[in-house]
């Protein structure tokens, strides 16, 4: 561990020793986690370029820390300090550690960071933010459910004077998170060099930001959304939401679908280093009943234009409803003019004495086209299925785990699989 890491990881410690959670008004929250991973591409270092793309086996325990700090509340105004960091305490194998997103692939070394310090402005109509955050929208997201969340250097206002509706509107700089930024996710950089289009057109962006605006209304059944998101000499992202949710007897359904276009604009799309013009169509039915059962479909459809490979993940959200556990997109050849279909079941414990617990099985099947989606040694793929289980928990103080396993059939590839064992205390 570094200089940096071991100063803000006593620090941390410091703090949540000795202060009281809610002393004076003043409070203090954190997360303490620990996680193994494991990414077994049937390719054991050194890697073998043909096999799953170069992607090489991968596996590691680590322990991540948050300790935050929020102040009182002064005229409406509040300030939060956030300190993070990650720590694998050196027992790791730096070989068996490049496809794990929780260290940067080049240096693998623990890291401290300033995740969060914002300005915050709040009464019954008006939220406003500004500084570093953790925050949400569909297209960027925190991603806290891994190792370490995202953050973002972000102004940020929300309007919410008018019953059921709510106006967004900010203006995202920098991001740090190395599981979704196409830069060193250790450290902030600005949005086009997170972004995973090609190099010269993140150096023709010159660090651009994400401008944006959106509209959402909601009652008791219906709800809308429209987020219009412009990343300055790099690509246009346009997305629409409708949803329906009810309940019959005892049980209660949510309807959705969705719409995504992402189009090149400024200097991006004056040259060809990098095409961007597909869009996203998505449609999900979800439901409940009281006994603990529950489901989840989706299906989703991607347009035969260019780019997707260019866009997914490069914020951090995943607002397609047929997203796999862990995310594996990883090796695929090509998600262009793809129809992916996912069928879930799940069952809430409650009734059978186990709180806050809940078991799963995903089944995603993406239809590949074998025109755009080929191997690294150029063979055509028809298909990729996931089949994925999930457990997770959670205690009334605090505690939490969440165990994920997926495999991976994909058309011409060696078979893959994905192991996440993630717990923790929230504070």
């Amino acid at each position: 561990m570094n200089y940096l890491s071991k100063r803000l990881s006593c620090l941390s410690i410091i703090l949540v020793c000795g202060l009281s959670l809610n002393a004076n008004d003043w409070k203090i929250s954190g997360d303490i986690r620990a996680g193994y991973v494991d990414y077994d591409f049937n390719n054991a270092p050194p890697a073998t370029a043909t096999v799953n793309k170069g992607a090489t086996d991968s596996h590691g325990f680590y322990t991540t820390l948050k300790t935050s700090v929020l102040t009182p509340k002064y005229n409406n105004f509040s300030l939060k300090a956030t300190l993070g960091g990650a720590t694998d305490f050196g027992v790791n194998n730096p070989d068996y550690e490049n496809k794990n997103y929780v260290f940067d692939s080049k240096d693998k070394k623990s890291f401290a960071l300033l995740q969060e310090l914002f300005l915050s402005y709040s009464d019954k109509s008006h939220n406003f933010t500004i500084g570093r955050q953790e925050l949400d929208t569909p297209l960027i997201e925190s991603d806290d459910y891994y190792m370490l969340a995202n953050s973002y250097e972000v102004v940020n206002y929300v309007n919410s004077s008018l019953n059921n509706l709510q106006f967004h509107l900010g203006y995202f700089h920098k991001m740090a998170g190395v599981w979704d930024s196409g830069a060193n996710g250790e450290k902030f950089h600005s949005m086009s060099d997170a972004s995973f289009v090609d190099a010269r057109d993140k150096e023709n962006a010159k660090d651009s930001g994400i401008v944006y605006g959106a509209v959402e209304y909601k009652n008791k059944v219906h709800e809308f959304k429209l987020w219009e998101y412009y990343v300055t000499d790099l690509y246009n992202i346009l997305l629409a939401e409708y949803g329906y949710s009810n309940k019959i007897n005892m049980f209660s359904y949510d309807l959705g679908v969705q719409v995504t276009n992402y189009k090149e604009l400024g200097k991006l799309a004056s040259n060809n280093y990098t095409n961007i013009d597909y869009t996203i169509y998505s449609a999900k039915f979800d439901g409940m009943f009281e006994n603990g059962v529950n489901f989840a479909t989706g299906i989703t459809k991607y347009s035969d234009g260019e780019g997707q490979g260019a866009t997914l993940g490069a914020f951090g959200g995943f607002p397609s409803y047929t997203t796999g556990f862990t995310y594996s997109y990883f090796t695929m050849g090509s998600l262009q003019n793809a129809s992916v279909y996912k069928t879930q079941i799940g069952f809430d414990l409650e009734k059978m004495g186990l709180k806050n617990t809940w078991i799963g099985y995903r089944n995603t099947y993406f239809n590949l086209d074998p025109s755009y989606s080929k191997t690294a040694g150029l063979l055509e793929q028809d298909y990729m299925q996931l089949h994925g289980f999930r457990i997770s928990h959670s205690t009334e103080v605090g505690m939490y785990l969440t165990v994920t396993y997926e495999v991976r059939d994909l058309d011409n590839e060696s078979d893959a699989s994905a192991f996440l064992f993630i717990g923790g205390y929230k504070f």
